[in-house]
């Protein structure tokens, strides 16, 4: 089922797409937007054993977007599409959502902002998937095969999809700056209980008094400098495409010449020094090495002296191998006359 896994993973980014053009985390929504698009229809087409893997795959492809790094929308409308094709599918029993327990934690923390922000609609649908048992708790979010190839494709995320990094608002909470504000009016008491007079009032500044709405005014523009900077990037991608490629083409042209000119300047060798044997000394060692070549050549020994050096022949024998006459039958081969061909008569009709 590999090969339809990119077909399926465009098709749910297609929906999930409409589903946050929308601006909504209702369910009503979400449901609208699957029967205009003839979601269930995906399952068709499967028959057999064909009916679990497919279903096991999509299952897959559908909880990748009900995990982090994704915004809350997304999501949540990952969640809805993993409900709906829990519900559709056409294998039997249901095909099970696999979930590692290390991602049970991001569920939990999901579950509790949807519980803040009163999104009804959210809770109830994760509670009904865990009330219908759905989720496979597992100990890694795939399954661990034999044999498994060891270059996996890594799945591109979709940007539109992933949730803009804010750690300023995150750091800054409402809740932050109410208990600055409350303990900047406590300190400002202790100050006036303490004072005995104005002059002392006035010179004990240890906290700046407007330090709170400056601090809440400094995250917003920044949150709204963050905002014009994307809107800025996505009109300058064109213009900027043109000028990186102009610039790449310049950086190859340039490397191209220099390696031609570095190629250019280094000089072949013609074939007849590039074949020519290397002149060997072969005087003894007691002469010393040869002035003339730096190269020494190791003589071996032939194979007949070192077998008669090896073997050892006793008694008469001995002889009889180092007679003249005797020559090895190995060195010698028998002249056999080639047997011509016998020649076939023709069959005359």
């Amino acid at each position: 089922m590999d090969f339809c896994r990119k077909e399926v993973k465009s098709d749910c980014e297609q929906l999930l797409s409409r589903f946050q053009r929308t601006g909504s985390v209702r369910f009503e929504i979400f449901s609208r937007l699957w029967r205009e698009m003839k979601f269930s229809h995906i399952f068709y087409g499967t028959a057999g054993h064909q009916k679990r893997a497919f279903s096991h795959l999509i299952l897959d492809t559908a909880r990748s977007f009900f995990l982090p790094p994704f915004s809350f929308q997304i999501r949540v409308g990952g969640l809805y599409l993993l409900y709906s094709l829990y519900q559709c599918q056409t294998a039997e029993p249901k095909e099970q959502i696999r979930l590692a327990l290390k991602d049970w934690e991001d569920v939990k923390k999901f579950e509790k902002n949807a519980v803040d922000a009163q999104h009804h609609d959210t809770v109830y649908i994760l509670q009904q998937l865990m009330l219908l048992k759905a989720f496979y708790f597992t100990a890694m979010p795939s399954q661990l095969v034999f044999k498994k190839k060891k270059k996996m494709e890594k799945s591109v995320l979709c940007e539109e999809f992933i949730e803009r990094a804010s750690r300023p608002q995150e750091l800054i909470t409402i809740d932050l700056l109410e208990e600055l504000s409350n303990i900047n009016e406590l300190y400002e008491k202790l100050k006036t209980s303490v004072a005995s007079s104005e002059q002392a009032v006035s010179s004990i500044n240890l906290v700046r008094t407007d330090m709170v709405p400056q601090l809440r005014s400094t995250v917003v523009d920044f949150y709204k400098w963050q905002q014009k900077k994307e809107v800025t990037v996505e009109d300058e991608d064109s213009g900027e495409g043109t000028s990186s490629q102009q610039e790449c083409s310049e950086r190859a042209e340039r490397l191209a010449d220099i390696k031609s000119r570095a190629y250019g300047q280094a000089a072949e060798a013609s074939k007849s020094r590039r074949h020519r044997q290397v002149e060997v000394d072969f005087t003894s060692n007691e002469a010393g090495p040869s002035h003339s070549s730096s190269y020494t050549r190791i003589y071996k020994r032939s194979l007949k002296a070192r077998t008669m050096e090896n073997v050892h022949i006793s008694g008469d024998k001995w002889k009889d191998v180092t007679s003249s006459s005797y020559i090895p039958r190995l060195t010698t081969l028998d002249f056999i006359p080639e047997e011509k061909p016998k020649k076939c008569k023709k069959f005359k009709w």
